[in-house]
């Protein structure tokens, strides 16, 4: 199997050939069924170049991060904002499994992504030892089981006694007795769901001890029912009180699995891998959200992601009808009224002393303001992440705004030394 490693905006060659492709490339036919699955993919567009750009010679990657796996062959893209720092691939990819953790609720924890990454397993090979670790541990305390009603003639009583069969198809039996009762299985939907996430992990798990947790789940798994990826029971999952331990679980298999991030022109040869892509601008938002509410709690202030969806202006007729919705980022509110309006940018901020503007974008800036008007909030923040570039200490650079009592403040936040240190980053810029 060919599995190479790039960044966001990253390249690797594509062998157009014959014969076997060079090392660190993919063959033409490798390339083809990466860039289907991109196609396949909600995030794409009608040609998915905005996941994977086909050069002919080559395949570019944009900004997106995660894994596309597919018979034969993978692609990882970490994130990866300045091109020009040593990080290595081990700090980015735990850097990505920590904010996946974070914005899904994973429950990794810091100190597990960093130990599973120094072991230079690739992204989706954690994911599988994560999934495969969490299941084998709950499996050994115990498969749940439900309730499954049957109907059975039996020659002593059992459950209760179905009085209609019994009077009609046994009125001349008096030694037979229908019955109804109800058996406690492990064949549920929310198992059918897990057996059929591990028999699907099994065909792309490289590493050897992955293999043997994914096999003995099988075997723990074998008086469930084998369903088709595309005929599983979601809808019929609960996750109550009797199954809270495996929620987790469960939210990883919808990951691996779930199809519904799929758009209508899904090709059927590209489903046949797995395909998790982010948009790091989005999962850079979830995960500064996620962090904003743990940096508040106990405090008054809420945390609002993509809220507010105020209108920008109004059509002079009759019937007038609202334009140009906003949708800031993050909404910080006390008692429903907003304090701060944060905007987060997955994008190169820089501190060239050359450029007065900091290489904030104009329209960022212009964009910021209509929040100000709009939610009639005096305290404005972009927020990019850190970089070496901009040395040791966090940007924090303030503006006020002409013509009014807003100020606009840019700021940065490390995200290296985990997400208990951006929550207190968070809770200072917040607080000021």
């Amino acid at each position: 199997m060919t599995h190479l490693t790039i960044h966001e905006w990253g390249r690797t060659s594509v062998y157009n050939g014959t014969g076997s492709a060079p090392k660190e490339s993919f063959t033409r036919s490798q390339a083809n069924t990466l860039l289907r699955a991109a196609r396949s993919h909600a995030l794409a567009n009608q040609f998915g170049s905005n996941i994977l750009v086909d050069r002919y010679s080559e395949i570019r990657a944009q900004q997106v991060v995660g894994v596309i796996a597919a018979p034969g062959c993978s692609l990882e893209i970490l994130p990866k904002i300045d091109a020009a720092s040593d990080e290595s691939d081990e700090t980015l990819r735990t850097r990505l499994v920590t904010m996946l953790d974070v914005a899904l609720g994973l429950k990794i924890g810091d100190g597990q992504a960093l130990a599973m990454a120094r072991q230079k397993e690739t992204f989706l090979d954690i994911l599988i030892r994560l999934f495969a670790d969490r299941f084998l541990a709950e499996a050994r305390r115990g498969l749940p089981r439900g309730y499954v009603a049957q109907e059975e003639d039996l020659a002593t009583l059992r459950g209760r006694l179905d009085v209609i069969r019994q009077f009609t198809h046994h009125a001349v039996r008096p030694d037979r007795l229908a019955c109804q009762f109800d058996i406690l299985i492990p064949d549920t939907p929310l198992l059918r769901v897990m057996k059929a996430c591990v028999v699907t992990l099994r065909r792309y798990a490289r590493v050897l001890e992955t293999q043997r947790r994914l096999d003995e789940l099988r075997f723990l798994l074998m008086d469930v029912g084998d369903v088709p990826i595309n005929a599983l029971p979601w809808s019929q999952v609960r996750i109550d009180r009797t199954s809270r331990r495996w929620e987790t679980l469960y939210v990883l298999a919808k990951l691996f699995l779930k199809r519904e991030w799929q758009g209508t022109n899904h090709d059927a040869k590209a489903g046949q891998g797995i395909t998790l892509l982010f948009a790091m601008n989005d999962l850079f938002e979830a995960y500064i959200a996620t962090l904003s509410r743990k940096a508040l709690q106990g405090s008054e202030l809420t945390v609002h992601l993509q809220g507010g969806l105020l209108y920008c202006l109004m059509e002079e007729s009759e019937n007038g009808r609202a334009r140009f919705q906003t949708s800031p980022d993050i909404l910080i509110k006390h008692h429903g009224q907003t304090q701060i309006v944060i905007d987060t940018k997955w994008k190169l901020i820089g501190r060239n002393p050359e450029d007065k503007k900091r290489g904030v974008s104009q329209s960022d800036v212009y964009q910021m303001m209509a929040y100000a008007r709009l939610y009639q909030c005096r305290d404005l923040l972009l927020l990019y992440p850190h970089h070496v570039g901009l040395g040791s200490d966090a940007l924090n650079a303030s503006y006020a705004i002409m013509a009014g009592d807003e100020r606009l403040r840019i700021a940065s936040v490390d995200l290296l030394h985990g997400s208990a240190a951006v929550a207190q980053r968070l809770r200072e810029l917040i607080s000021r």
